[in-house]
């Protein structure tokens, strides 16, 4: 791995993107999850009156409190049972946590994602797994990941409108042009980027990701040849790096994070949508669907996602479809229920954009409660409106309605903020 390093930077991105909750409210949020932490483990009375009297102390004393590694790890699989946007929570509970929170050089946690990637690939059988790193302490900024994604494809622009590989990563593939990165001699749709971490000074530094440590699947169909000539290919392990885990009133800017893919992002979503490789066109003529016909992109779509499918089988690596997890998804949804939670859910992220009428989520109703512990990018969209949420809880009429005007009375003095 080589790295470089650019100079401090003027402003903080990072700050600007953390949530900033009033002392009452990181209390209130912190007070919450250790019960909840304590209720769910079924822990004893008197260990939970220790525990808060510790958090209060420590919140009244320095502004924040340190999770032990136990409430660490419950909360990250709770920030996953609470995130709304994500269709394939049934399982939240075999998530792996990984404790990196005294790793905070750079080059350490470059070392550590490495070994984050090469855990969850164990021989293609996909692990969901998470290492979290130093949280907000005070007026101190952790280490932190730039990179939306562990892995990622490069994108080339001539400047005149011409591009090459993914579009999404054409300023991601700049900056790390700019930072010493020199792409393949022969360049391709499917170039692997380097990862940009910014250590706790602000300062980027970029590492290069050794051949072999990325496990990629060529994608071709099983009966249809000429969809070979595309050289379509996709990694194997989603991580998630630029989302930011809020526990207890406490935020960990640096915790990437996997699931396995379902077929549908890769074919649906990375491939054929617009602003990413748009390749309906090519895609039709590779798979000699006739573009006169007015469904040919629901027979492209649906040819795509079964050679993804395909090639994920043929390749021994985990994958689903969007039926089985859609299926999957109201199974979380009565199990949530029965627990005497209500499921938060985001309906225009959970309905998969293929074949979305034949799916039970389709026809599901849905809220986003904004509950903690969860996932977010920044205090400016997603993590506006994280909070306690009571509303998730199994509570009568009159409790629920306080909780609402509870919530509207808050989202009010936020936004007067």
């Amino acid at each position: 791995m080589r790295a470089f390093g650019s100079g401090r930077l003027s402003s903080d991105p990072l700050r600007r993107r953390l949530r900033r909750p009033s002392p009452h409210q990181r209390r209130e949020e912190a007070v919450a999850f250790i019960k909840r932490f304590h209720e769910e483990m079924a822990l004893p009375d008197e260990a939970l009156v220790t525990r808060l009297r510790d958090v209060r102390r420590d919140l009244s004393r320095h502004g924040f409190y340190r999770h032990t590694p136990d409430e660490l790890a419950f909360g990250a699989r709770i920030a996953w049972r609470n995130h709304a946007n994500c269709i394939g929570r049934l399982h939240w509970k075999a998530l792996e946590v990984f404790d990196c929170r005294s790793i905070r050089n750079a080059d350490d946690i470059a070392v550590q994602l490495l070994q984050h990637l090469r855990s969850a690939d164990a021989n293609g059988r996909i692990r969901s797994q998470i290492s979290i790193f130093a949280p907000v302490e005070g007026d101190d900024t952790p280490p932190w990941i730039e990179s939306a994604q562990l892995v990622r494809y490069a994108g080339y622009s001539d400047g005149q409108g011409g591009l090459q590989g993914d579009p999404a990563n054409v300023e991601l593939t700049r900056t790390a042009m700019q930072m010493g990165w020199v792409p393949p001699v022969s360049r391709s749709d499917f170039d692997i980027l380097p990862l940009i971490i910014r250590d706790k000074e602000g300062r980027r530094n970029l590492y290069e990701l050794p051949d072999g440590s990325v496990r990629e699947v060529d994608i071709t169909h099983p009966s249809i040849a000429g969809l070979a000539d595309l050289k379509l290919k996709w990694y194997a392990v989603p991580v998630v790096c630029d989302m930011i885990l809020t526990i207890g009133g406490i935020d960990y800017p640096c915790a990437p994070f996997n699931g396995y893919y379902m077929g549908t992002e890769i074919a649906s979503r990375n491939l054929l949508d617009l602003p990413r490789y748009n390749l309906m066109d090519r895609a039709a003529d590779a798979l000699a669907v006739n573009r006169a016909d007015p469904l040919y992109k629901d027979r492209v779509s649906t040819e795509l996602n079964h050679a993804v499918l395909c090639s994920f089988a043929r390749d021994n690596v985990t994958i689903t479809d969007h039926h089985q997890e859609s299926d999957h998804f109201i199974q979380f949804i009565h199990r949530e229920k029965a627990a005497g939670r209500m499921p938060s859910a985001n309906w225009s992220w959970i309905v998969p954009p293929e074949a979305s009428a034949t799916c039970p989520v389709f026809h599901q109703p849905m809220q986003d409660y904004h509950d903690v512990p969860n996932f977010y990018r920044s205090s400016a969209s997603d993590g506006a409106m994280l909070g306690v949420s009571y509303a998730t809880e199994d509570l009568n009429r009159f409790q629920r309605r306080f909780q609402r005007v509870r919530r509207r009375f808050r989202s009010w003095v936020r936004s007067k903020s």
